[in-house]
């Protein structure tokens, strides 16, 4: 009998120590890898050694990430076990303190040892899903199921579950609501650990499929669409690898956010990016109000774009003669015409059919000259394309345009708008549309946010948008349907990951179904599923938010905490003179505890609470800044808000968060989202009367 078999905590310590040491040879056979000679080429050499380079990062030990989180022991009477890691095979025979077992432990990343034989089985493998949905009711063959619990990256304590014995009285996993309510600084992490089943079938669902997750507050998410590019990587990697991914976040404090959950996944080549830096073909230099924007945003604006970009296609009036040799071939007006209303009518974008014209102008001629008994070839239709005679007629029938002028032109040209929006918009939405002081050129223009979507429209229909394998688009609510269908360009052909919360919606034109966003988005077939149980909101915050949803999203269910514990929960009405004393001291209060504070308020309000603090001699950070130990007090612009957690919030005067947006609903939904950053603690301090809804 081994030291350790009497000691089941020592026993799972030495093979951690073990899978570390294995991690780490790893990662060292990678680094003695010589590549100056496996290349035909120095570019292929580069390819390789980047390769090498990308691996090496993959295989690091992040002394932060327990290298695995959990244990499966399945039945003896599994003569083979699943494959370890989709592809490997084989099942893992230990002795331990349970005798032989096939026994895996799951764990963020594959480890192997010399022999090759698995010792971290990725959580992403067949044979690691049912640590997420086996029950004693369906046990998957599992005897026991063991949970680790951690403290600063050492095992220190272990948790099972005897799957298969019908004597073992049901309960809930202290470690696993120990690891959700566990206090943090720093970046989100991952919750590889604490997936729920209704998660792990969202996060394993098949990658040509689109998935529509609606998330109330705390149910993770964002977390879920992270953790399914993970696993759409591993179990399409080669696929991914050549078409490519990307997640779309609502800005930057957001990317940064959650940038670091995908590496410790063992995932570094996922780009991320905004909505608005998706389309940033220009630089935003102009603001549009309100109504502007909802306008510019609205999906008829893709029509009025069509209409003006066609516009262009004129009716030949003319023949076309081309020279060649002592011979005039002439193609007339009419034939022109119907090689025009041909291409018109195939749909196929203005760039494509501009390309496509000229050689079927050269087959017009070759059809004549076959007809006077020549013999020509391709070189021949080829060379007639580009006779001159044949580029100056498509020039003047299908000319070049350039989307930006195109839309520049809309935006300037009353005359032409209205020609082009005549049946789609009204007189005045045209007027709303029209730039006041019109600018001269493309260059000097003051581009708006809502300006370069519908130039990213005019160029997609000049020239097909490259679509991409897969994408996830979190914080989807806020989309207008024009940035939808800029969204959906780019996995057109692949599938996409939408996330969101219809309540959350803090901007005017923010959807007011997911079946109308998702049709914009080009998926209209999307499978659309709800998580509607929290795992970090307390119970009693969720509650308090959730008096908000009739005026909001009455459509929507309210929302529940998995949380035992109910969370510290305050409203504080205050003088209005003492209204920054009173946040400031609630600040301090919350900096008391354990874990990261935001002091979330209205844009409006910011700078004076930053002086309030300052003046109190309490530092804190911007919003995007990583929180540390040293550094937990984050001053949150509300409108920046969305995505983000904090251990305790304090929330600063409601009715101003309500009253900075340019509506009632959009005000409420701006508070829901305020009121739900807290993940353990939430203070409300207010001067003014609190919205309707909150003040029972």
């Amino acid at each position: 009998m081994s030291a350790h078999a009497s000691d089941p905590l020592a026993h799972e310590r030495a093979h951690l120590a073990d899978s570390r040491a294995a991690l780490r040879a790893m990662r060292e056979e990678v680094e003695s890898l010589d590549t100056a000679d496996v290349a035909a080429s120095w570019v292929s050499a580069e390819v390789v050694r980047a390769g090498v380079q990308e691996r090496i990062k993959a295989l690091a030990d992040l002394s932060h990430a327990p290298l695995f989180f959990g244990r499966l022991d399945y039945e003896d009477a599994l003569a083979e076990g699943p494959p370890a890691d989709g592809s490997r095979g084989g099942a893992v025979r230990q002795h331990g303190p349970g005798g032989e077992a096939h026994r895996f432990y799951i764990g963020r990343r594959h480890v192997h040892d010399r022999e090759g034989d698995p010792m971290v089985i990725d959580w992403r493998a067949p044979v690691s899903q049912p640590f997420y949905r086996a029950t004693r009711r369906d046990p998957q063959q599992v005897r026991l199921r063991r949970r680790f619990g951690y403290t600063h990256g050492d095992l220190t304590a272990y948790e099972d579950e005897h799957l298969t014995d019908t004597t073992e009285a049901d309960r809930s996993s202290a470690l696993l609501q120990r690891e959700i309510e566990r206090p943090r600084v720093g970046p989100m992490r991952d919750i590889v650990a604490t997936i729920q089943p209704e998660q792990d079938e969202i996060v394993r669902a098949a990658v040509e499929g689109t998935v529509c997750v609606q998330g109330a507050p705390g149910t993770g998410k964002t977390a879920v669409g992270l953790h399914r590019v993970a696993y759409l990587l591993y179990a399409h990697r080669e696929r991914l690898a050549r078409t490519g991914t990307l997640v779309i976040g609502p800005n930057e404090s957001f990317l940064h956010y959650i940038e670091q959950v995908l590496p410790a996944l063992g995932e570094l080549a996922v780009r991320q990016t905004t909505a608005d830096r998706l389309v940033a073909h220009f630089p935003v230099r102009g603001a549009d109000d309100a109504p502007t924007a909802t306008l510019k945003g609205d999906a008829r604006m893709a029509e009025v774009l069509r209409r003006a970009l066609l516009s262009h296609v004129t009716t030949p009036t003319e023949p076309c003669v081309v020279v060649r040799g002592s011979r005039r071939w002439r193609v007339p007006a009419y034939e022109l015409a119907e090689i025009t209303e041909q291409l018109r009518e195939r749909g196929i974008r203005y760039g494509a059919a501009r390309e496509a014209l000229p050689q079927r102008i050269a087959h017009a001629v070759l059809i004549r000259m076959e007809q006077a008994g020549e013999a020509p070839d391709d070189r021949v239709q080829d060379a007639v394309a580009r006779n001159p005679a044949v580029k100056a007629t498509v020039k003047e029938v299908w000319p070049a345009v350039d989307p930006a002028r195109l839309v520049l032109r809309l935006l300037s040209d009353a005359d032409f708008l209205a020609e082009q929006a005549a049946g789609i918009l009204d007189d005045q939405e045209q007027k709303t549309l029209l730039w006041a002081r019109p600018a001269r050129g493309v260059k000097s223009a003051k581009w708006s946010a809502a300006d370069l979507v519908l130039i990213d429209e005019a160029m997609d229909l000049v020239a097909r948008t490259p679509s991409l394998g897969h994408v996830v688009l979190d914080e989807a609510q806020d989309l207008s349907p024009m940035q939808y269908r800029a969204v959906g360009r780019r996995c057109s052909t692949g599938s996409a990951t939408v996330l969101g919360d219809i309540a959350q919606g803090t901007t005017p034109w923010a959807t007011g179904s997911w079946q109308e966003a998702l049709r914009h988005l080009g998926k209209p077939d999307a499978a659309v599923e709800e998580l509607t149980q929290g795992f970090r909101v307390p119970r009693e915050v969720i509650a308090y938010a959730s008096r908000l949803l009739p005026a909001i999203a009455p459509e929507l269910e309210e929302a529940t905490s998995v949380r035992e514990a109910p969370g510290d929960f305050a409203v504080r009405a205050v003088p209005a003179g003492e209204l920054d004393a009173a946040v400031v001291a609630a600040c301090r209060e919350a900096l008391g505890r354990e874990g990261s504070i935001g002091l979330i308020a209205a844009d409006t309000r910011v700078d004076r609470l930053a002086t309030a603090l300052a003046e109190a001699g309490m530092p804190y950070l911007d919003p995007g800044r990583e929180t540390s130990e040293a550094a937990r007090l984050t001053l949150v612009p509300a409108s920046l808000a969305k995505g983000l957690e904090y251990d305790h919030v304090v929330l600063d005067e409601p009715a101003a968060v309500v009253d900075a947006e340019p509506d009632d609903r959009t005000g409420l939904r701006r508070l829901y989202v305020a009121l739900t950053r807290a993940v353990s603690g939430l203070t409300v301090v207010h001067a003014s009367p609190l919205p309707e809804a909150l003040s029972d």
